[in-house]
């Protein structure tokens, strides 16, 4: 399993008018930690467009614990859990250690697309390299 930790501070144009962190801002999140595994993998999303491939979201699914709040300092773990075949499955937990509660939970799920027919494709093998020793 790989598993990856990133810390956000929450800005406060991220917040709502009950000042919590308005609930989209979750799945930017997820993207800010799925982009930083990836680059620390050497796996960016402009290596991944210079191999003549795309990442789109297919699937996003968050289940909200609780609020967080202007200028808290959150951790972001990104994991998978399996090798990607077709579809790439990632699991976000969203924490606040300052106040050490769960504030969200949920996952991702991307495909491969040829950048020039935009058709799904298997999980190209310069990606699979980076994450096979991984899982072996």
């Amino acid at each position: 399993m790989l598993i990856h930790k990133t810390n956000i501070r929450v800005r406060y144009a991220d917040t709502d008018q009950m000042q919590f962190v308005y609930n989209g801002k979750y799945a930017e999140y997820f993207e800010v930690s799925r982009t930083e595994m990836m680059r620390e993998l050497g796996l960016s999303y402009k290596v991944i467009e210079e191999n003549g491939y795309q990442m789109p979201l297919i699937k996003i699914q968050i289940e909200y614990k609780n609020p967080a709040f202007y200028d808290e300092l959150l951790e972001v773990e990104t994991r998978v859990e399996k090798l990607p075949v077709v579809r790439v499955h990632l699991d976000y937990t969203v924490r606040s250690n300052e106040r050490n509660v769960e504030i969200a939970n949920g996952y991702t799920e991307l495909v491969f697309i040829n950048s020039k027919t935009k058709k799904i494709s298997r999980v190209p093998e310069f990606f699979l390299e980076k994450f096979r020793p991984i899982f072996e």
